[in-house]
């Protein structure tokens, strides 16, 4: 939702689309279902489940650590990003963005809030403590039941904002430049960005995947299931594209604005949008 868009516009559109559908399916379903049989294999955590099914004498249980690594990594990156998020929905709510906004106004509003390390830090400590409450509650009791209400609004909230973005006076070519590939300009570093963001988008290769495979009887199909995955991932990741590139053409902004793009194209959307306040905070 927040890195498949700006690292599409940083690598040309279409193309990029294309090497990245190809990645998932080379790559990514192969590696995901092995990762699922680790943890389903071991039914530990990354690091014992490695060390448990590996031979005697071999050093799988090295990458088990790895993978420990990766996850503790992967987090501070998420829980950061999450903190921008909580603090854009803050915003919405209190109509620090409103109606009438310019350009300008809107992409401040991020350059300021990166040039607050002390408020990035308390959101970001917000995210965890409300993350360790979930977690305290089980995988199943905790974790699950609470995205199965929030990732159903929100694939029904960004369905919505799709349809409405097909109405924008660029969409057409928003959507050329998303979705029909420029071969001219294809090179090498595009097919490994396609392939760093598939294992990114699916958080494979860190033994997420492995924990959650750990939890899947012996009656799914791991194959099946890494499929289930990998559809609604590149499901949510297109129509963010969808969403993204035609608000940029219709409202004049940069494709290639990196990390910044989710949020200063959403938050001009919803000034420009019937009560669009209330949207920006729903969909942050």
């Amino acid at each position: 939702m927040w890195r498949f868009p700006y690292i599409t516009g940083k690598n040309g559109g279409g193309y990029f689309v294309l090497f990245y559908l190809v990645c998932l399916l080379l790559l990514g379903v192969p590696v995901m279902t092995m990762e699922l049989a680790v943890g389903r294999g071991g039914r530990k955590s990354a690091v014992l489940a490695y060390k448990n099914l590996e031979k005697p004498g071999s050093k799988w249980h090295i990458h088990g650590w790895f993978c420990l690594a990766g996850c503790y990594l992967l987090m501070m990156y998420y829980t950061t990003v999450t903190g921008w998020m909580v603090n854009y929905f803050g915003k919405f709510l209190t109509g620090g963005f409103h109606a009438g906004m310019s350009g300008d106004e809107i992409s401040g509003m991020f350059g300021t809030m990166l040039g607050s390390p002390g408020s990035m830090v308390i959101f970001t400590e917000l995210v965890v403590v409300t993350g360790l409450i979930v977690c305290s509650f089980g995988l199943q009791k905790g974790l699950e039941r609470v995205t199965k209400v929030m990732m159903i609004c929100l694939l029904a909230l960004i369905v919505v904002l799709a349809v409405h973005s097909l109405t924008f006076a660029g969409a057409a070519e928003g959507l050329r430049f998303y979705l029909v590939p420029d071969f001219s300009a294809i090179d090498g570093s595009v097919v490994v960005a396609a392939m760093n963001q598939a294992f990114f988008s699916l958080s494979v290769g860190m033994g997420g995947m492995a924990i959650f495979g750990s939890y899947i009887g012996k009656d799914h199909s791991l194959m099946g299931e890494s499929l289930h995955v990998i559809f609604l991932d590149t499901f949510v990741a297109v129509l963010a594209g969808i969403i993204i590139f035609p608000a940029c053409f219709t409202y004049d902004l940069e494709v290639t604005a990196g990390p910044s793009l989710l949020f200063d194209t959403m938050a001009s959307v919803f000034t420009h949008i019937p009560g669009g306040r209330w949207w920006g905070a729903l969909f942050f």
